[in-house]
């Protein structure tokens, strides 16, 4: 698929999004974990925002991802979105997860499009993630914040949409088989929630 193409079917598939009507993904829980993602369970999650920065390069669209600082208590070194928990005074989950990369990555806000919203993502960490896609047309290269971002890089849209780039591993964790995804590029391995969105991108790209 051409990126141009690819682009404007995602335009399309998150035209009727809103925050008003987040579906919250469909999680491959074990049937003891069901209850995690009940409507009730869920309304208890801490709110939280990322921004799925899609850019446009030469050589096509890009992915913006961060790998997390080490230094950092929760998911040292894992591969993110940039974001974070949603703030009091954050007028919308657009606003957050626009707040959080130009705080992160250094993405000024007027910059970005929001195209719309991506599946809520519940984690066992005790957030509801809601990721927000925008559209970056200008070029932009990041400016990491040390003390969060040990790196900013991006990866490729078609390999995102590539036939076989997602695998289905299990996680053990409290006794329990977790299923999760995984994507690999460059070096870097990509799993848990950050790969579960990408995977709903995918999906939203594609029709699914």
């Amino acid at each position: 698929m051409h990126h141009d193409e690819a682009l404007v079917r995602l335009r399309q598939r998150l035209a009727a999004s809103s925050e008003a009507q987040r579906p919250v993904a469909r999680m491959d829980l074990p049937l003891k974990l069901g209850h995690l993602v009940t409507e009730a369970a869920v309304s208890l999650l801490k709110p939280a925002a990322v921004l799925v920065p899609i850019l446009r390069r030469p050589h096509g669209h890009t992915v913006l991802l961060t790998k997390r600082a080490d230094h950092l208590r929760q998911h040292k070194g894992q591969i993110s979105f940039p974001g974070g928990r949603r703030d009091q005074t954050d007028s919308s989950y657009a606003f957050a997860a626009l707040r959080e990369a130009q705080e992160e990555v250094g993405l000024p806000p007027e910059v970005v499009q929001v195209l719309g919203y991506l599946d809520d993502h519940p984690t066992l960490t005790g957030y509801r993630i809601t990721p927000v896609v925008g559209y970056v047309e200008a070029a932009f290269a990041p400016t990491t914040d040390p003390g969060e971002v040990a790196e900013a890089f991006e990866l490729p849209l078609g390999h995102v949409t590539g036939e076989h780039s997602f695998e289905r591993k299990l996680l053990s964790r409290g006794g329990f088989d977790v299923p999760f995804l995984e994507i690999r590029y460059g070096g870097h391995q990509i799993w848990g929630a950050t790969a579960a969105i990408l995977w709903n991108l995918r999906e939203q790209i594609l029709g699914r």
